[in-house]
């Protein structure tokens, strides 16, 4: 306490400058906890996120024609609905492997569900079709050992999402791959169609879109688009809010003609070009068309004409033997190793049911 020199002496408080009054140090602190939680509901309540379109797709492991690598397991609706990759060395010898993005996307998911997926990766894509159409897919990585994103990271095609695992000793050493047509899916399969209208066959899907036009614009992509693990849309509040203007592009229906095996015609490779062979609807032996336009009109002209009857043979001959089928490579026995793994300590999904072998 000090006193004014003057005609009026009053107290007055001198305040140490590098002491902040107790007002003004309150009123501070509620405002940097305003700004932090303004933030932080912002980014919770994030529904979209630019990003550029996908310029093409490529494989996941030995980018970018899985140079090394086979697929193990198939594509098959209602049944295993992704493709299971392994290294060519056999056996885990592929444990930590790079895997890839397998297009230019952002990232959906990335967590360790555990029970019999472990580490996961989503990466959610759009592109544009062959009619201009914007659409979006979402891929899937899963069992790895370890991931290399973040949540609504921005991805570029082949880079780096995570490492090949085997879910802590699960599973053989194996990625598994799924690409997905319904947006809502996430973690919970068994809430939906376990076919073509919610899944692709990946191999398909890559293979058919190498290279598609892109540009430098950006598009708002849904990231809040499926729930948590184990709970529904309507438990995750995801049919309301925000979420429900984004058009989220759930494809239902009949097969995708690109899905179907084609049954009309085969294409061997003869020494003139390839002959295609053309089959009528009652199934029997049809028209044979090799060489071109021109072939193809000197062959129908001499099938007008009735071939002449094959002089008789003067012996009788043998027919020749079949050529033996080819052996087919060595090749590591993934499914062996796979069901020998999940008998031994009789695995579980984490709920208590016998663990499907269907991942």
């Amino acid at each position: 306490m000090a006193y004014d020199a003057g005609p009026f002496p009053m107290p007055v408080t001198r305040l140490n400058p590098m002491v902040t009054p107790p007002v003004r140090r309150g009123r501070w602190l509620a405002l940097r906890v305003v700004v932090f939680c303004g933030f932080a509901c912002c980014a919770e309540a994030a529904d979209t996120v630019r990003c550029p379109l996908a310029d093409g797709f490529d494989f996941p492991v030995g980018k970018p024609e899985a140079a090394g690598y086979h697929k193990a397991r198939g594509f098959y609706p209602n049944g295993h609905l992704g493709e299971d990759w392994n290294g060519n060395g056999g056996g885990d010898s592929d444990l930590g492997d790079p895997i890839y993005a397998i297009g230019t996307g952002v990232v959906v998911h990335s967590d360790n569900v555990g029970v019999g997926w472990g580490n996961v990766v989503i990466v959610r894509h759009a592109f544009r079709d062959a009619g201009g159409k914007i659409e979006m897919v979402d891929s899937l990585y899963g069992h790895l050992l370890e991931r290399r994103v973040k949540l609504h990271q921005i991805v570029e095609r082949g880079q780096l999402v995570g490492t090949m695992g085997s879910n802590n000793g699960m599973y053989p050493v194996h990625l598994h791959l799924e690409v997905r047509k319904n947006l809502q899916i996430g973690m919970n399969r068994s809430q939906f169609a376990r076919d073509y209208s919610n899944y692709y066959s990946p191999t398909q899907f890559i293979s058919a879109r190498r290279r598609l036009p892109s540009s430098l614009q950006k598009f708002e992509m849904p990231v809040r688009t499926f729930a948590p693990y184990g709970k529904t849309l309507a438990e995750a509040d995801l049919t309301s809010g925000p979420s429900r203007s984004i058009n989220i592009p759930v494809f239902q229906g009949n097969v995708p003609a690109q899905n179907k095996p084609e049954q009309r015609a085969s294409i061997p490779r003869g020494s003139n070009g390839p002959a295609l062979i053309l089959t009528p609807k009652g199934g029997k032996s049809g028209t044979v068309v090799t060489g071109g336009a021109a072939a193809a009109k000197k062959n129908a002209t001499a099938q007008a004409k009735p071939a002449p009857a094959p002089p008789p043979s003067p012996l009788p001959t043998r027919p020749a033997p079949a050529p033996a089928p080819p052996s087919p490579p060595p090749q590591d026995d993934f499914w062996g190793r796979m069901k020998a793994k999940l008998k031994q300590g009789g695995l579980s999904d984490g709920a208590g049911a016998p663990l499907r072998t269907n991942r």
